[in-house]
């Protein structure tokens, strides 16, 4: 299972986005939603659970 570099939740691999960025590294990302927040440098992700 792959975990997503914004909120951290686990996916399955056919699903979910990998980012590329110019220095080479990459971001794995479970949905758009993911995408767009990390685009607009959002940091607080609020419908995401915490787990404790």
């Amino acid at each position: 299972m792959s975990k997503c570099s914004y909120c951290g939740k686990e996916y399955e691999p056919p699903r979910g986005l990998t980012f590329v960025l110019n220095d080479g590294s990459l971001k794995y990302l479970c949905s758009s939603k993911c995408r767009k927040n990390m685009k607009m440098k959002r940091r607080k992700v609020r419908w995401i659970s915490k787990k404790e």
